[in-house]
């Protein structure tokens, strides 16, 4: 499944389209903590968290994430959604619990 395939879906709302939208999603992963996001993350995974500021965008850069879901309502803040904008970054947003979104995305991928 590829960042499109996913904003395709219409399962997520958009917060930001980055520009990398046909890269493959490898996995979802689902952590609100943001020093073992760094270290653990998946390259090209689909970061599910709550986590919605500034931080997390430069996280899922250095972890190198397909792209950023925010769960449970959760949205970026101003001036991280004006960044996530800048460095094209794709953030989606959704009302389920991260187990949800996660396991959604699991499932498209593995059937």
């Amino acid at each position: 499944m590829t960042v499109k395939e996913l904003l395709d879906s219409g399962r997520f709302g958009v917060v930001n389209i980055g520009d990398r939208t046909e890269r493959e999603i490898t996995t979802p992963f689902c952590c609100d903590l943001l020093s073992i996001a760094m270290g653990r993350a998946p390259e090209g995974c689909a970061w599910v968290t709550v986590m919605g500021n500034m931080n997390t965008l430069a996280v899922a850069t250095l972890a190198d994430a397909a792209c950023i879901i925010l769960a449970e309502g959760a949205l970026l803040d101003e001036v991280a959604e004006k960044k996530a904008k800048d460095q094209e970054i794709t953030v989606l947003k959704t009302e389920e619990p991260i187990f949800d979104a996660a396991l959604w995305i699991y499932q498209q991928l593995h059937g």
